[in-house]
């Protein structure tokens, strides 16, 4: 089942103070090919979570809580974690649950007991993530955690799209799994990536790009979203 009325559009990730939300999301949620927000733990912190989801669910685009890094505690604690994000009014939880397997699944059962979607991410999109670049994550571990993800009924994942080698990679690895993988991407924009050469390699699957700063820094913000909402809307 798919969250979002497109297979392809734009994520607007909400990284402003709660005073440029408002317009931020007055700007963008009528534009064609975006479709939905995502809210960061900084925002959350400061103004509360089910603060910002009221600012938002008015406009009826889904709302997706980054808890940055979610999945990363105890097994245990995933349960009080995805009851809070459903009572702050979230319709879907990213995770990076790199506290191993036992927290993984966890997460994932509680987030979906709830009734929100489940996002699972491996890689991150800065350097010096995994061991090969002086990180602290053993390289084949983003591999494994999708595909716990895949036998534990994930259908959205979080891949860098800055790093066009991993998504390769890591399509390859899902789409061995299941049939219809839908992957939301992070690190377009600023961060170099790029709409069409990330798409493409995924021409055929649901991909969504997740874009902040590039969007809500901009003289124009309006103009801007709609550029990125026309690059995705191509893949239609």
């Amino acid at each position: 089942m798919n969250m979002f009325e497109r297979e392809h559009g734009i994520i607007v990730a909400c990284d402003v103070a709660i005073e440029k939300l408002e317009e931020l999301v007055e700007k963008t949620y009528g534009i064609e090919g975006i479709v939905g927000y995502k809210i960061g733990a900084n925002l959350a912190i400061e103004y509360g979570l089910k603060n910002i989801a009221n600012e938002i669910k008015k406009y009826g685009l889904p709302i997706i809580y980054d808890h940055q890094k979610a999945g990363t505690d105890i097994p245990r604690m995933g349960e009080i974690f995805a009851k809070a994000c459903k009572s702050a009014g979230m319709n879907a939880v990213i995770i990076f649950p790199q506290a191993g397997p036992n927290s993984e699944v966890a997460f994932i059962e509680a987030i979906k007991k709830y009734g929100m979607t489940p996002m699972v991410g491996g890689e991150m999109t800065h350097e010096a993530y995994l061991m090969e670049g002086g990180g602290f994550i053993r390289d084949d571990a983003p591999g494994e955690i999708y595909q716990i993800a895949v036998r534990n009924g994930v259908d959205y994942f979080i891949l860098p799209g800055n790093k066009e080698e991993a998504i390769k990679k890591y399509h390859l690895l899902i789409a061995n799994m299941m049939n219809e993988p839908k992957y939301c991407m992070p690190g377009i924009g600023k961060q170099g990536g790029e709409i069409e050469r990330a798409f493409s390699i995924l021409r055929g699957y649901n991909a969504y790009a997740i874009i902040g700063s590039s969007i809500y820094n901009s003289r124009d913000i309006e103009k801007s979203a709609k550029k990125f909402a026309e690059e995705a809307m191509k893949f239609e």
